[in-house]
C-alpha cells in the first residue's frame, strides 16, 4: 500500500468513527431498501472488459452491507437484485447474472449467516433453478434470529400491485364475496395485506447508488412515505462510511408522512 493510500484510508476511518459517534441515539430506520446500481458502469470505469466482473464485485459487497445494517439495528432490508425489465435481456447476458444472484443467495443462507431470507418478485417468470435456490434459502433461514432480508428478484412494482389485486380478488371469491360487496369493503389496507412484503413495516429509507435519482419501479406502493438517499458512488465501491452518511441524512430529516 502506498503512502497516499494509507493516509487516505486513515482519514476515512477517522471520519467513519466521527459519523458513528454522531449517530449515537439518532433515529434508525426499521426498514432500509437498497437499489444496488452501477455494477456495469463500475466495470467500465475500472477498465474491465467483462461487465459481469462488476456484478461479481457488487455481489461481494452485499454481505458487508447487511452487516452494517445489523450494527445499526435495522430490522428489515430489501435488496433490489433483478427487475422484471432485466428479464428481457439477451440470454448470454441474463444467464451469468442469474448465476451470480444464485451465488449471493447461497452465500447469505450459509450456516454461519443469521439473516432470514425472503424472496419477493414474480417467481413464475424466473428459471426453475433460480426459483429452487430462492425457495430453499427461504426455508433454510426461516427460524434464524437476524434481520429479514427481502431479495427482490424478477421484481417490478407495478406487477406487485397487480399481483396483490389478483390475490385479493381470488381470496374474496373463495369466500363467496360478491363484486358489489368487495367494492364497498375495499381500502388500501386490504391491498397491502396481499403485497409481497405483507406483515412488514414499509421502508423508512431507500438508498440508491450510482447517481441515478429514480425508483425504477422499486416498492412503488410501500415507498409512499419513505425518505430517499441518492449517492454517486457505484455499488461495488459503496463503503460503510457511505452507509453512515445515508443514516445521518435520514436522522436529520423531519418525517411528516405526507402532512
Amino acid at each position: 500500500m502506498g503512502a497516499r493510500q494509507w493516509v487516505r484510508d486513515a482519514l476515512t476511518q477517522l471520519y467513519e468513527r466521527r459519523l458513528a459517534r454522531q449517530l449515537v441515539g439518532a433515529d434508525v430506520p426499521r426498514h432500509v431498501g437498497a437499489i444496488i446500481d452501477g455494477n456495469r458502469r463500475w466495470a467500465r470505469a475500472t477498465g474491465l472488459l467483462d461487465p459481469n466482473a462488476g456484478h461479481r464485485r457488487g455481489a461481494d459487497r452485499i454481505a458487508s452491507f447487511l452487516g452494517w445494517c445489523d450494527e445499526a439495528g435495522v430490522e428489515v432490508v430489501t435488496l433490489f437484485l433483478l427487475s422484471t425489465d432485466n428479464l428481457s435481456r439477451p440470454e448470454p447476458e441474463l444467464t451469468p447474472l442469474l448465476r451470480i444472484i444464485e451465488g449471493v443467495v447461497e452465500d447469505l443462507s450459509a450456516p454461519d449467516r443469521r439473516w432470514q431470507l425472503h424472496p419477493v418478485g414474480a417467481l413464475g417468470l424466473l428459471p426453475a433453478e433460480t426459483v429452487t435456490v430462492l425457495k430453499e434459502a427461504e426455508e433454510g433461514t426461516r427460524d434464524r434470529p437476524g434481520a429479514t432480508v427481502n431479495l427482490a428478484v424478477g421484481y417490478g412494482g407495478r406487477r406487485e400491485i397487480a399481483d396483490a389485486v389478483r390475490s385479493l380478488l381470488a381470496d374474496h371469491a373463495s369466500r363467496g364475496t360478491s363484486l358489489d360487496e368487495l367494492v364497498e369493503l375495499l381500502d388500501v389496507e386490504h391491498i397491502a395485506e396481499h403485497l409481497y412484503t405483507r406483515g412488514q413495516p414499509d421502508p423508512d429509507l431507500v438508498i440508491r447508488t450510482s447517481g441515478e435519482q429514480r425508483l425504477s419501479g422499486f416498492l412503488l406502493w410501500q415507498t409512499a412515505h419513505s425518505e430517499f438517499y441518492f449517492t454517486d458512488v457505484y455499488w461495488p465501491d459503496f463503503r460503510r462510511v457511505d452507509f453512515l452518511r445515508a443514516l445521518r441524512a435520514y436522522a436529520a430529516r423531519h418525517r411528516r408522512f405526507g402532512g
